[in-house]
């Protein structure tokens, strides 16, 4: 099993920026998609930004240009810098690491983006 440890959540004004990172220990695969996801009150959870174990990137519409994901494979970790970050922003972001069927979620952390 693969266990996600998630920091770097808080609460911001508009405009700020924040990192979120997030560590994958247990039994990883070299092959392997990681991202964040996230969930508003009262919506799904959404795609915000996944990377490959190769580098290949994926952004939801609404955070592209804004948001950055990235990562180090020797660690095993996942970063989101978020900058000019609105309060629609604003909700519990998961990590996500997959491989092949294989799926696991982080705790989640709270981002909130004040007016």
């Amino acid at each position: 099993q693969v266990q996600l440890v998630e920091s770097g959540g808080g609460l911001v004004q508009a405009g700020g920026s924040l990192r979120l990172s997030c560590t994958a220990s247990g039994s990883t695969f070299s092959i392997n998609t990681m991202g964040w996801y996230r969930q508003a009150p009262a919506k799904q959870r959404e795609l915000v930004a996944a990377i490959s174990s190769i580098g290949v990137t994926n952004y939801a519409d609404s955070v592209k240009g804004r948001f950055a994901i990235s990562r180090d494979n020797a660690k095993n970790t996942v970063y989101l810098q978020m900058n000019s970050l609105k309060p629609e922003d604003t909700a519990v972001y998961y990590c996500n690491y997959r491989s092949g069927s294989y799926s696991a979620w982080g705790q989640g952390t709270q981002v909130t983006v004040s007016s």
